[in-house]
């Protein structure tokens, strides 16, 4: 049957790696009679269904001739079409490996584990080992696991998993331990019924101290490997709102507290990008770059020093409440700021007493 990662997604947390891979490639012969595209694919690919078919083409992941294709589309020959995925294409075999972890509470059904920055949470393209997955492996037995199928082509284990932030994310995620836990967060998290705030860094002074954007979120229509902004109401993206307000104002970057209603991919580097504060040091989405401030090679040095100490998006999945899956006791745990992220800051409210007394 096939099954795509959409629906993980949902479940999962909205700021996670982002990444396309080509799980079919064909390409139409001469002499093949004009039909529907999903009719098509449907015949071609075994273990696969229309109607997930339908929902391939409707969430953009089929390309006809290397643009976004619908369901209704009629092949002909020559055609060549694909299928992309944001799960490898292969089987993952999940090695226990003994990495230290910063496990920040554990009981006999959940644990908490608070992830350095740096550090991929499952094995993909590139990244088979070292991962946080693999060092679940080594430290918990048994731990609950959900198989994401795509034809006969994936069986990619997600041991423990509940939800997901990206590699270069900081904070805390949420592992399950057993399989009634396991149903039970996942809900949760799928019925938006999980209190967590994130801290970031922005480029610019926001104008208010606190607001929401509201906008949908979906692969960028040119470029599949990042996320965009489009209207509510549109085709494209699913419905998206992130809350924010403003805890400290350096004059040239803002530290926020973000508070997701919804859960999509990159939704807070995105969305911040969308209204012209993107995250500091976040290269997929601008704001790697000098894009506040003065125009002197002091200032410019400055920047470039913090983003050495910071080389990455200035993100903090900080904080996490939620009621315990087997106790409904109410749980809340926050963690620190990274290092990486207080030393910037260290040095921002340097740079800004400085511009205070000129």
């Amino acid at each position: 049957m096939l099954e795509l990662d959409d629906e993980l997604e949902e479940e999962f947390d909205g700021e996670e790696e982002s990444k396309l891979y080509e799980h079919h490639n064909i390409k139409v012969e001469k002499g093949q009679v004009m039909m529907r595209l999903d009719k098509f694919m449907s015949i071609r690919i075994s273990n696969s269904t229309r109607t997930k078919i339908q929902h391939a083409c409707e969430s953009g992941n089929v390309f006809v001739n290397g643009k976004i294709a619908k369901a209704n589309y009629r092949i002909k020959p020559g055609d060549e079409i694909s299928v992309q995925l944001s799960v490898p294409p292969r089987n993952v075999e999940i090695v226990p490996e003994n990495i230290p972890l910063n496990i920040v509470f554990e009981d006999d059904y959940l644990a908490l584990i608070n992830k350095p920055p740096g550090m991929v949470v499952h094995p993909g393209f590139g990244n088979y080992s070292g991962t946080l997955l693999n060092a679940l492996a080594f430290h918990f037995k048994n731990l609950p696991s959900r198989t994401n199928t795509f034809g006969d082509e994936i069986s990619f284990e997600r041991i423990g998993l509940v939800h997901r932030i990206d590699k270069n994310t900081s904070g805390i995620i949420l592992i399950a331990k057993t399989e009634k836990a396991m149903a039970i967060l996942s809900k949760k998290f799928f019925d938006r019924d999980i209190d967590r705030k994130y801290i970031a860094i922005v480029w610019g002074n926001l104008k208010e101290d606190a607001g929401t954007i509201v906008g949908n979120v979906g692969r960028d229509l040119k470029n599949r490997k990042v996320m965009n902004v489009f209207p509510e109401g549109s085709e494209h993206g699913k419905h998206a709102v992130t809350h924010y307000k403003v805890l400290k104002r350096y004059g040239y970057i803002t530290l926020i507290e973000c508070k997701l209603e919804t859960g999509r991919t990159h939704q807070i580097r995105v969305h911040f990008k969308h209204i012209g504060h993107p995250l500091f040091n976040d290269n997929e989405y601008g704001g790697d770059k000098v894009l506040k401030g003065v125009n002197t090679a002091k200032y410019k040095q400055f920047i470039q020093n913090c983003f050495d100490i910071l080389p990455r998006q200035a993100l903090h999945a900080k904080t996490l409440g939620f009621k315990h899956p087997i106790t409904e006791k109410d749980l809340f745990f926050d963690s620190e700021l990274p290092d990486d992220m207080k030393q910037v800051l260290d040095k921002w409210d340097i740079f800004s007493q400085t511009i205070n007394s000129n």
